[in-house]
């Protein structure tokens, strides 16, 4: 094989038929191999390039190449095989609530009076529906889901509440209004790795 030269692609068939991914890239003169395998290896590049766009989802791809220390021809191809493999699901503007007018975050936790995998379904749709309600988790424990609220005034929630008590199999709702926030980081915690 040419040394400079690129090394096409080669498909594996892997034990659970997922397929594999192999490239060779120059970084600063040297050759590396790079591997994105979908069934979840990634390497020290792709780490950096997730974490960077978590970080800046704006950012260039000539930037970002700069950042994670390759060239923009590899650095773009990662980027779509990563988001090809489901590590980047999508990009979004963060928006200021409380300029746009929307003042109130509300925490609420939802205890439900059945657990039954049809019921935790219909909930769950009911709440797709409720504009108010921009997080939706399911919990382990005592509390079945907890929602994150935002609101233009307390009006507007507490009338939100009253709807989602009257929700089919709702037991019972507790809330809790935030005064700040104090910690606002992005979902994957990449500085722990």
């Amino acid at each position: 094989m040419n040394l400079f030269g690129w090394r096409r692609n080669k498909i594996a068939s892997l034990s659970n038929k997922v397929a594999r991914r192999d490239e060779y890239v120059d970084y600063e003169g040297e050759r590396k191999r790079w591997s994105v395998t979908l069934a979840g290896r990634l390497d020290d590049i792709d780490r950096r390039i997730l974490r960077e766009l978590q970080n800046d989802g704006r950012v260039t791809n000539l930037e970002l190449s700069r950042r994670v220390g390759i060239s923009p021809p590899p650095c773009l191809r990662r980027v779509r095989a990563l988001r090809k493999a489901g590590y980047i699901k999508g990009y979004r503007a963060l928006l200021e609530s409380k300029l746009l007018g929307y003042n109130v975050v509300v925490f609420a936790f939802v205890h439900l009076s059945s657990q039954a995998d049809a019921d935790l379904r219909a909930f769950e749709e009911f709440i797709r529906a409720q504009p108010l309600v921009r997080e939706c988790w399911m919990l382990s424990g005592e509390i079945d889901f907890i929602l994150k609220c935002v609101a233009a005034d307390l009006e507007t929630f507490q009338k939100f509440v009253g709807e989602l008590t009257a929700a089919p199999h709702v037991l019972n709702v507790r809330t809790a209004l935030t005064l700040r926030n104090s910690k606002d980081a992005p979902l994957v915690p990449f500085e722990e790795t």
